[in-house]
């Protein structure tokens, strides 16, 4: 592929300048292979397996077990080594799991690129670009490989990853003359990983994958890692406070039971037996793969969270600020209405999909209303839109699909439908040059030459801008000077259409000298042509997204570039607005200091006239007053807001690369009631991690004071190390993770968000986990008392314990399924992971009862109907009693 680069000629790019086909493109793909530079290597997964066994204690255990053989103890070592090893393989397909759902959400997260093949303009994987390929270059959009430009507007591109150099470089497109004396300059390339900050372009493909500058130094690049969230940092150090405490407590167990004369080797196995089902390490893991299921849950409600942490984040949102256009809106904008030449057009569709344009009531002719026409012309020829012809064999008739930006689209379908035909608009005016959009100057235009030679300048933009910028204004089809009654004329005009919540565009013309054509000052000393109405219908399921934010707490705030009265519009029909809410514009903004701004916020629901540079302040401020706020983006200048937010939010469909890679969460649909959704899984995720977390330590604390409380008291042990470790195996395991899959509470949007800084065991969990752990504990030592009064078998009596232990176990992960209901309030079948995970819990229980070689492995007997009476009836008590008391 070097050779590939070093030999090109300005023929070669020449002759790729159209793009390929999908055949040459796979070809290209077998030839050169995928465009991706290398990763590390991964563990395979045979050390992943090894790796479950070189935890200190499982060492320990092993080594214990293999000593106990010699003590000609064989069973106990056969069943502890066979329980290791079945405990080392569900932690292998845990982490196998989890490796797998964060690779396939990495990927999810991958880049695109805009490529021309077969003639059209097609969105793919970039790793699937490949040598020769046309690619489509714009602002915000990362470069997908090492190209030559062969088309460039206003082009910049940002290198500093590759140079360092932090000011965006101008590109230019290559040229014949200059490309045979210098050959392809830095200058007429742009390279893989590189940003596009300005301009538009289109570039041939020279170089993919390790080939690229980019490959070539790929080993000094440093790969983002999947990082950890808050709640999983905290539970790591709170498990290594529990592996101390709990290591304590059994070394306390292992000396007791030393001193009154219990065999040592067993009271070796038992206290390490004891720490290793005791103490919690699976908890970070179970942990990961419950943000693993979430996010795969979110993917399905159209929000892909890109950074973990961010899943955690969204529970605590009590501010979402969203972008207006295509989030609370449709973004399927329609012209409706045009004012040109004084005069007020309205446009109707008839049945044919044409326009039929009507003034004072009365249909006219577009062919004879010269300003109307220019309007049309104008916003056919200032945009970048692409139209596909296809025939629709039903209505027997060619269809037009046009892709590009929804204004665009909108004000070139007007044109078309009003009879303006395309072909003769192109063949007159052979754009020379462009001076893209820009989200801070809000104006576009292009440089068109005429047939005749003549060069015109054609803007749009915002109605003010371009206003502010005209000098002369036509009538009918005469220009004049441009008076101040003039321009209130218009500005009334434009504040009636905002007021029927219109998007309202200016349009422009002027004529150019070719002495100017690159003139910085060439968008000045315009001619006003009219104004165009855009209607964009809000979401038929923004209303009730926002009402749902209200009940959970959340303040919606709508930030849009439109006029303050089309906003106020928009706002109020989906009870963003109401009254007594403030609006604040741009420009105001200008005017507050950062404590005025602030003060302002708390009342202000609606944003208009705002400039990405807004969005930041607007972020800050709210931030400043203690709110957790999400913020969505999709321009290039919207990533430092989006960054800057608790949640970024970048727009999937309408959203830059440089966004993107901003955001910790990315809309795929770029609607507002994903991000609901995705706030309210977020919750549900939260609650689920209690749940386990309760669940566990619960059973844990439960399991130590067992053991512990019978050594205090001086009680014979109610279980031998082989038993605990199948306790644990049954109990920790399954019921732990199926709890992480528990569907969401339908009144997790009923409450108030939580504190990012609330603890995990906030609201009395931690307190019901003692309670819960001695009960357990209590239950347990009662079912061995009495069955060893009783029957004056010790071995009935601890496979007593043992049938409580994890019966009582298994009762209490129902009760950990609510936080406020009790076990009779519940649907105990609402989630069939958990009823799949103790009905195998159970199935092993019985096992280890009842079929002989397990039986003697694990010191069991077979119970009587008595047993299992006392057994289940001692396990049921406590939540019984509790739902009783709780209903």
């Amino acid at each position: 592929m070097e050779a590939l680069k070093s030999s090109l000629r300005f023929e070669d790019i020449r002759e790729n300048s159209y793009g390929l086909s999908e055949t040459e493109a796979a070809k290209n793909l077998e030839v050169y292979g995928k465009n991706v530079l290398q990763k590390q290597k991964k563990n395979t997964w045979i050390k992943t397996l090894l790796s479950q066994f070189t935890d200190l204690m499982i060492i320990i255990l092993i080594a214990s077990s293999i000593i106990s053989f010699f003590m000609g103890e064989a069973s106990e070592g056969i069943a502890i080594l066979a329980i290791i090893i079945l405990n080392g393989f569900l932690g292998f397909f845990q982490e196998m799991r989890t490796e797998k759902a964060l690779e396939a959400l990495m990927n999810m997260a991958a880049p695109h690129a805009r490529v021309i093949r077969d003639g059209e303009v097609k969105d793919i994987p970039a790793e699937l670009v490949v040598p020769r390929d046309l690619i489509v270059l714009e602002a915000g959009c990362r470069v997908p490989a090492d190209a030559v430009i062969i088309e460039a507007n206003s082009l910049f591109a940002d290198e500093s990853m590759l140079t360092g150099e932090s000011v965006p470089v101008s590109k230019s497109k290559i040229e014949e003359a200059k490309a045979k004396i210098n050959g392809i300059t830095h200058s007429n390339m742009v390279y893989m990983g590189s940003m596009i900050t300005n301009g538009t372009g289109k570039a041939v493909v020279v170089s993919t994958g390790m080939e690229t500058e980019m490959g070539k130094i790929a080993d000094m690049i440093v790969t983002t890692e999947v990082q950890e969230t808050p709640l999983q940092k905290r539970l790591e150090k709170l498990g290594e406070v529990m592996v101390t405490v709990c290591l304590a407590i059994c070394a306390v167990v292992s000396l007791l039971g030393v001193l009154r004369g219990e065999p040592v080797i067993q009271m070796l196995l038992g206290g390490i037996s004891l720490a290793v089902a005791a103490v919690p390490e699976g908890l970070p893991a179970v942990v990961t793969i419950a943000l693993a299921i979430g996010v795969r849950r979110m993917v399905q409600r159209n929000a892909l969270v890109r950074r973990l942490p961010a899943v955690e984040t969204l529970g605590c949102a009590t501010v979402i600020c969203s972008d207006k256009t295509g989030t609370l809106t449709e973004n399927r904008m329609t012209a409706v209405t045009a004012y040109a030449g004084k005069n007020l057009y309205l446009f109707k569709r008839n049945s044919e999909g044409r326009i039929s344009v009507y003034l004072r009531g009365r249909e006219v002719d577009v062919e004879k209303t010269f300003g109307l026409k220019l309007l049309l012309k104008i916003g056919l020829l200032c945009g970048n839109t692409r139209i596909n012809k296809s025939f629709d064999p039903e209505n027997k008739r060619d269809v037009l699909d046009i892709e590009g930006d929804p204004t665009e689209v909108a004000l070139v379908r007007a044109a078309l439908d009003s009879g303006i035909d395309k072909d003769s608009v192109d063949a007159r005016y052979r754009r020379v040059r462009e001076i893209p959009f820009d989200s801070d100057r809000k104006l576009m235009s292009v440089v068109c030459r005429a047939t005749g030679g003549e060069l015109f300048l054609f803007a749009k933009g915002a109605p003010e801008i371009i206003l502010a910028r005209c000098k002369r204004i036509l009538i009918a089809d005469r220009e004049r000077d441009i008076t101040q009654d003039d321009k209130e004329i218009i500005m009334r005009e434009c504040r009636n259409m905002t007021s029927k919540a219109l998007r309202v565009m200016g349009f422009a013309y002027r004529t150019v000298t070719p002495g100017n054509l690159w003139s910085d000052k060439i968008e000045e000393d315009l001619v006003f042509v009219g104004l165009a109405g855009l209607t964009d219908p809000p979401r038929k399921e923004a209303g009730e997204a926002v009402d749902r934010c209200r009940k959970a707490g959340i303040k919606t705030v709508m930030i849009t570039g439109d006029h303050r009265d089309t906003a106020a519009a928009i706002a109020s029909s989906i009870g963003i607005y109401k009254e007594g809410d403030l609006i604040i514009t741009g420009s105001e903004m200008d005017q507050m200091s950062d404590s005025e701004l602030e003060k302002a916020c708390e009342k202000a629901t609606v944003f208009a006239r705002v400039f990405p540079r807004h969005k930041l302040r607007i972020v800050k401020a709210f931030r400043n007053k203690g709110h957790i706020v999400a913020m969505t983006g999709d321009g290039v200048n919207d990533a430092p807001a989006v960054k800057a937010a608790d949640i970024g939010i970048a727009m999937g469909k309408s959203g830059t690369d440089v966004t993107r890679q901003a955001a910790s969460m990315i809309l795929m649909d770029d609607n507002f009631s994903s991000i609901v959704a995705a706030v309210e899984e977020g919750r549900n995720i939260y609650s689920n991690i209690r749940k386990f977390i309760r669940y566990l330590l619960s059973c844990n604390v439960g399991e130590v004071l067992t053991m512990f409380l019978s050594m205090l008291f001086g009680l014979p042990l109610p279980l031998l190390p082989a038993q605990i470790l199948i306790v644990n195996l049954a109990t920790d395991g399954l019921p732990a993770i199926a709890l992480s899959m528990e569907p969401g509470d339908p009144d997790a949007m009923k409450m108030p968000p939580r504190s990012p800084n609330e603890s995990v065991f906030a609201h009395g969990l931690s307190k019901v986990i003692v309670i819960r752990g001695i009960l357990i504990a209590l239950s347990t030592l009662a079912s061995f008392l009495i069955i060893f009064t009783l029957s004056g078998s010790l071995a009935t009596a601890r496979t007593c314990a043992l049938v409580t232990l994890v019966l009582s176990q298994l009762i209490h992960v129902f009760e950990c399924k609510s936080e406020s209901k009790g076990l009779f309030e519940i649907n105990l079948l609402s989630n069939p992971y958990l009823v799949l995970a103790v009905i195998s819990s159970i199935l092993l229980l019985l096992g280890v009862i009842y079929l002989p070689f397990m039986a003697r492995f694990f010191d069991t007997t077979p119970l009587h109907m008595c047993d299992w009476l006392i057994s289940a009836g001692i396990s049921l008590l406590v939540p019984v009693v509790s739902g009783i008391v709780k209903k």
